[in-house]
């Protein structure tokens, strides 16, 4: 089931495996989609001067460990040319207009500047549609104990009800699962968040990549095991489930025809 920490701690092995796309000295980051803030910490313990955004509705607004810049989700609340790197994890496939949000990206970005993005693969979205339904029966036996009424009041008759109704909830759950971004189904994102798709949406949106990988470490939306798989585990199960998450490099592509 999901569990803020467990979250922190995949998106900060993420953070480990791109350490060496990162400038070599001090720089000014921009995180976008900062969430609890952790990753920005991260990086500021790097040496690097980071700013954090992120929309006031964020699911994580009451689970922030710092200060994070409440963001209107379309123009970045910072001047031309402020930073040497952007950086986002999880982002891009929530964000409904993303054409507003490259142009954004390359107005911050200083000449030279490059953008850092890791975004869900099929294999996340796929193994993420299977791994529903054991959560889902997880989720159904945390419930056993309270499946019948400790005594005859109401208030108890009531708690053993809500427990029926949460159990059958929660087993019906994968049969109606819902779409992960902005786009498509739970089906068509198995294809949407294909590597393939990226590069050319990168491309369509004025960026050249100078550099992919996967991000070697296999999770899911579900989080089926949690923290009871290692950091170690996850990056052998890569190698044979595939990555959750790749990774692209990308810089403003300067030709005409492809800045919008």
């Amino acid at each position: 089931m999901f569990h803020v920490e467990h979250l922190n701690s995949l998106r900060l092995a993420e953070l480990d495996f791109l350490r060496g796309y990162l400038p070599p000295q001090s720089a000014d980051l921009l995180e976008i989609g900062a969430g609890t803030g952790r990753q920005g910490l991260e990086l500021r313990k790097l040496g690097h001067r980071v700013e954090m955004i992120d929309l006031a509705s964020s699911n994580y607004v009451h689970e922030r460990l710092c200060e994070i810049t409440d963001y209107d989700g379309r123009r970045i609340p910072f001047d031309n040319a402020t930073f040497d790197v952007v950086y986002s994890s999880n982002v891009l496939e929530h964000v409904a207009d993303l054409t507003t949000l490259h142009a954004e990206i390359r107005r911050v970005l200083r000449p030279g500047g490059y953008a850092i993005h890791l975004v869900p693969t099929h294999h996340w979205r796929l193994w993420s549609s299977v791994a529903a339904f054991p959560a889902a029966a997880q989720h159904a036996y945390s419930l056993r104990r309270d499946l019948l009424p400790r005594s005859t009041s109401r208030a108890d008759v009531a708690r053993t009800a809500a427990a029926w109704v949460t159990m059958a909830r929660s087993l019906a759950s994968p049969f109606v699962q819902r779409r992960h971004g902005e786009r498509g189904n739970v089906l068509s994102e198995v294809l949407l968040f294909r590597p393939a798709r990226w590069r050319r949406h990168f491309a369509e949106n004025g960026f050249r990549i100078l550099h992919e990988s996967p991000a070697q470490l296999f999770y899911t939306g579900s989080m089926v095991m949690g923290p009871r798989w290692s950091m170690e585990r996850r990056r052998g199960l890569a190698h044979v489930l595939g990555s959750a998450c790749e990774l692209f490099v990308v810089a403003p592509d300067p030709t005409p025809q492809h800045i919008r």
